[in-house]
C-alpha cells in the first residue's frame, strides 16, 4: 500500500517533518492525512457497528435478560463506566488533531523558510500580474509571457502585481502566493520532471478572471540552458502585444469602473438614486 510506504517512514526518520521538494512535501502530508483518517473512520465505523447489533431491538427481555436496565433520556448508560469511554475518546481525539496541527505547521514552516531556492543555483524569476495575464522577468532581462524553467533545479520566484491584488497558483508544482501591488512574495519550487502546467490567477479580481493563465513549461537542464543563451534583454514570445493589450484592457475597466462610481455617486447626491 503506497500510502503506508510513504508516511511511516516520516515517523522514523532523522525529522518528522518531511524533507523534498514541493509536491514530495504535499503528497506526504496527504498521504499521513489519509492514513490516520483512514484508521480512525475504521474505529469508529467499527465500533458503532458493533453497538448496533448489540443493542438492536429484539423480542424482549428473553434475548437481552432480565438484568437489562434501559437508561433514561439523558442519562449515560451504566456499562459505559461513568463515561470514562466518552472521555477517553475525547482525549484522544484531542491528543490527534494537535499533533496534526504542529506537525503540518512545522512542515508549512519548513517549506517557506527553508527552500532549497536558497541554494546559488536556483533560478530567480520575477511575476508580474496585471488584469489580466501574467509577465515573467529573467536574471538577463528577458521578459515572457511562458514561463520556462529546467528540471531538477530550484526555481525562486518573486510575486507582485502592477494593478489590483492577484493570486498566482500552479497547482499541478503545489505553488500558490499572493501577487500584492507594492510588494513581493517569495515562493518556490523544484520540478521533478519535464511536462507543461497551467498557472492561474486564484483571486477574483475582474471581469477576465477566468482568463487569467499562463503556460508553465518545464525542459531538460540542457534544452533550458540552450534556449535561455538564445534569450537577452527583449520582450519575445509575443510577451510585447499581449501585455500593451491588458494594461490597455486593465486601464479601460480602471476607466470604465472610476465613471460608473462617479455617475451613480451624482445621482445619489442629486436625490436620483442609484
Amino acid at each position: 500500500m503506497r500510502v503506508v510506504n510513504t508516511a511511516l517512514p516520516l515517523l522514523h526518520g532523522d525529522s518528522v517533518v518531511p524533507r523534498g521538494t514541493r509536491t514530495e512535501i504535499f503528497r506526504q502530508i496527504f498521504d499521513v492525512f489519509l492514513l490516520l483518517g483512514t484508521v480512525v473512520g475504521v474505529v469508529v465505523v467499527s465500533y458503532t457497528v458493533y453497538n448496533a447489533v448489540k443493542y438492536r431491538d429484539g423480542n424482549g427481555e428473553e434475548e437481552r435478560g432480565e438484568a437489562f436496565d434501559p437508561p433514561e433520556l439523558g442519562e449515560l448508560p451504566s456499562s459505559s463506566g461513568g463515561g470514562r469511554k466518552l472521555f477517553l475518546s475525547l482525549f484522544l481525539s484531542t491528543v490527534i488533531i494537535a499533533s496534526l496541527i504542529v506537525w503540518t505547521y512545522g512542515t508549512l514552516q519548513y517549506v517557506e523558510a527553508n527552500s532549497p531556492a536558497e541554494d546559488a543555483n536556483a533560478l530567480d524569476v520575477e511575476v508580474v500580474g496585471y488584469r489580466f495575464g501574467w509577465t515573467f522577468v529573467y536574471p538577463n532581462g528577458h521578459t515572457s509571457t511562458e514561463l520556462r524553467v529546467p528540471s531538477g533545479r530550484a526555481v525562486e520566484l518573486h510575486v507582485t502585481s502592477k494593478d489590483v491584488f492577484h493570486t498566482f497558483g500552479v497547482p499541478g508544482l503545489r505553488v500558490k502566493t499572493d501577487a500584492i501591488p507594492g510588494q513581493h512574495t517569495d515562493t518556490w519550487f523544484k520540478p521533478d520532471g519535464t511536462g507543461t502546467y497551467e498557472a492561474r490567477c486564484y483571486e477574483l479580481c475582474g471581469a477576465g478572471h477566468s482568463q487569467m493563465t499562463a503556460n508553465v513549461t518545464v525542459m531538460e537542464p540542457a534544452e533550458f540552458r540552450e534556449w535561455y543563451e538564445s534569450t537577452g534583454n527583449e520582450t519575445t514570445d509575443g510577451s510585447a502585444s499581449n501585455a500593451s493589450d491588458a494594461t490597455n484592457a486593465s486601464d479601460a475597466t480602471n476607466a470604465s469602473d472610476a465613471t460608473n462610481a462617479s455617475s451613480i455617486a451624482v445621482r445619489v447626491a442629486t436625490g436620483g438614486g442609484a
